[in-house]
Parts: structure tokens; C-alpha cells; sequence
């Protein structure tokens, strides 16, 4: 017969279990070498790149300042600004040789690209500007300060005027609106002795947000030609 359990009786609690030992040795049995001990591990391999992601930038652009080639993208403000400054004029004390200046989908305030106009049209160095995408409101000044202005087949050109916002008094957004007027003026003067065309024209396109293909800013005095390659193209290995 089969036995019964009572109750009231508790089964008795299994053992624990325990891990039983590896089939292999571990760490592998290494007989050792004169460089390394017995059962001591491979050391690791060292692996080639940046650890950190935001350490690239600032090595692919010290790259291109040893070359002399000085790039300019995105939001010009004031602080970027600065730094462009800060390499055309490390570049500038460094050699006499010349500059290449890339501008890439590129805008500006108002008055951070007169200040890049300032230190450009200060440096003893000659540049060669290229745009890349599309260059629009004050940022096409930097462009005319260069002493020579090409453009890639991609690259727009946009004349228009920046967009300002002013706070204060009464008193002082007319003051900064009169500051505005005398630096606009500035921009198309200086656009104007580049494009030999009149400042009234300029300002009536800054006004109107004339568009320019590469051909067309060509045809308009603003830039020179279309970018060559720097060397022939390899046709094969």
C-alpha cells in the first residue's frame, strides 16, 4: 500500500543545492612565457579612437587650421563670433600665407558678423572665401571682406535683412533702432564697393530677400566663380 503523510506532519526540507566545480580549470592553465606568468590573462588590446564624442570636433578642426582652413557654420552670434576671430587672427600672426575661409549654411546677428567684417578687413593675410549651402542676412558680409569669393554648385545665396528685437524705453529701442540703420548701412556699403553695384540697390534687395543661385551671384558681382577642386580627380587605382 501506498504510504500516507499525515497532516500535521511538515516534509522534511531538501538540502541546499551547490554548484558543482567546472568540468575545465578556469582561468585556462597557461604554461607561461618570459613576458607574462603563468595563469596571468592576455593583456587587452588597445582600440584606436575618441572616447569621448565631443572630443572630435575640436581635433578635426585643429586638423584643418594647420592647413589654414578656417570654417564658419550654423547660428553666428556673438561668442562664435569671437572664436572665428581668434583663428583668423592666430592665423594671421603664424604666416603670411594665405587663408581659406569655408562657409557653410551660415547666418549671422548683425553685429557679430561686422565684427568678423572688422578683424577680415584688418588682416595682412589674403583669404579665399567658398560658401557651401545657403549664406543669408549678414553673414553674406563676410563673404564680400574676402579678397577672393567662389561658391560650390549647392551653395544659395540669400540678400536680406536681419531680424532685430529690441526692449526698453521708447528712448532706448529708438537708439538701438538708429544703431541698427547705421550698421545695415554699413553692410550694403561694403556689399555695394564688392557687387560695384549702388547701395540703394543693395538695400532694395536685402528688403525684398532676393535669392541668388551660383550663376546668378556670379552674374551679380558677389562672388567669383564656382569652386574648383583643389587637385584632378583620380580616375582609377
Amino acid at each position: 500500500m501506498p504510504m500516507t503523510i499525515p497532516r500535521n506532519v511538515i516534509p522534511p526540507t531538501p538540502p541546499p543545492w551547490r554548484p558543482q566545480p567546472p568540468e575545465y580549470p578556469w582561468p585556462p592553465a597557461y604554461p607561461g612565457t618570459p613576458d607574462r606568468p603563468p595563469n596571468q590573462p592576455a593583456p587587452a588590446q588597445p582600440t584606436r579612437g575618441w572616447t569621448d564624442r565631443g572630443e572630435w570636433p575640436g581635433r578635426l578642426y585643429e586638423r584643418l587650421l594647420a592647413q589654414r582652413i578656417v570654417m564658419a557654420h550654423g547660428w553666428l552670434d556673438n561668442e562664435a563670433a569671437t572664436r572665428l576671430c581668434a583663428q583668423l587672427l592666430t592665423l594671421d600672426a603664424e604666416s603670411s600665407a594665405p587663408i581659406r575661409l569655408e562657409l557653410q549654411s551660415i547666418d549671422a546677428e548683425l553685429d557679430a558678423a561686422l565684427s568678423v567684417m572688422g578683424v577680415l578687413d584688418a588682416l595682412r593675410v589674403s583669404v579665399s572665401a567658398y560658401v557651401a549651402g545657403r549664406i543669408r542676412g549678414p553673414a553674406v558680409g563676410l563673404l564680400g571682406l574676402a579678397d577672393h569669393r567662389y561658391g560650390y554648385p549647392s551653395a544659395v545665396f540669400v540678400l536680406s535683412e536681419p531680424r532685430l528685437q529690441f526692449d526698453g524705453t521708447v528712448a532706448q529701442v529708438t537708439a538701438h533702432e538708429e544703431q541698427a540703420r547705421r550698421m545695415l548701412g554699413e553692410l550694403a556699403s561694403r556689399l555695394a564697393a564688392v557687387t560695384g553695384r549702388d547701395v540703394e540697390q543693395i538695400r532694395s534687395d536685402m528688403e525684398g530677400q532676393r535669392m541668388l543661385t551660383v550663376d546668378e551671384a556670379i552674374d551679380y558681382g558677389l562672388i567669383e566663380g564656382r569652386a574648383e577642386p583643389r587637385r584632378p580627380a583620380r580616375t582609377g587605382l
